[in-house]
């Protein structure tokens, strides 16, 4: 079974980056590098989405906005706004007593939400600068591996490569995974499934990722409804895939890619199916 699991893997490594790749060239206007992460089903949902109701929208960085408002052009501006909003919201639920005793060490709850979301955007940045770098540096090494290894063989990138080439869509695309992240928390229970609690991570990550793949294919609506499409996969795969999980002896352990998610509940079937 490991063996088999490695094969499977493997392949997904290969196959997953090619699905998308139509999309990714579209995205990044070259056809040197290509996307590899475990979300790729995902992306492809939301691109799919985006194609079929986003027709005549225009693309969301195209948005214009007033002069006085120009400084949020700057994605690392508007994620920070973004954050903050976000992290003064969850700070007020959670309450200021929680927060403090619990979370902060002490410090002032509004600060504390403040200072995190300031930290996340640093941390965005320093990962869209890195992909820069990546990008600059890995395609020309990987020639030498097209010329005279593997004929046209691309790097195939983790999934904040894309992210440069639509701000807009990323933080779009975060928002509306993250609300449909939210709404299967109501959901799920409604078909019997474990609640899955949305977390920041995958939902700003893989989210933000879909609004990308979602917007080029159907602009503002697309990033919307792409991105949301994408939050309740997510949301329901692990949810799915959980008791199977249990069956193997990894009780309340799931997987919060789409890919895994799939994989996951495929194999899970056949396993099944033999016992």
């Amino acid at each position: 079974m490991v063996a088999i699991g490695a094969v499977i893997l493997g392949a997904m490594m290969v196959i997953s980056p090619a699905i998308l790749q139509p999309f990714t060239r579209k995205i990044t206007n070259t056809d040197d590098l290509a996307l590899g992460h475990f979300g790729s089903i995902g992306y492809l949902l939301s691109a799919l989405v985006g194609k079929i109701i986003g027709k005549g929208s225009p693309s969301i960085e195209e948005i214009k906005v007033p002069k006085s408002l120009n400084f949020l052009r700057d994605s690392s501006v508007a994620i920070s706004l973004t954050m903050m909003i976000l992290f003064l919201v969850l700070v007020l639920v959670a309450g200021k007593s929680f927060v403090e005793e619990t979370l902060s060490a002490g410090q002032n709850f509004i600060i504390f939400a403040i200072i995190q979301s300031l930290t996340f955007a640093a941390g965005v940045y320093i990962i869209l600068a890195g992909v820069r770098m990546v990008i600059a540096e890995i395609v020309p090494a990987f020639k030498g591996i097209a010329d005279k290894l593997v004929k046209d063989a691309k790097p195939a990138l983790d999934c904040p490569t894309v992210f440069p080439f639509a701000p807009n869509a990323v933080i779009v695309g975060f928002l509306a995974s993250f609300v449909a992240g939210l709404v299967s928390m109501f959901l799920c229970p409604l078909f019997g499934l474990s609640v899955i609690v949305p977390g920041l991570v995958p939902h700003f990550f893989c989210g933000a990722t879909a609004g990308v793949y979602g917007n080029i294919t159907g602009g503002r609506r697309g990033a919307v409804v792409g991105a949301f499409a994408h939050g309740l996969l997510i949301s329901f795969l692990p949810a799915i895939l959980l008791p199977m999980m249990g069956d193997m002896g990894l009780g309340s352990t799931t997987f919060g890619d789409a890919d895994f998610g799939v994989v996951g509940i495929v194999l899970g079937h056949i396993i099944a199916m033999f016992n």
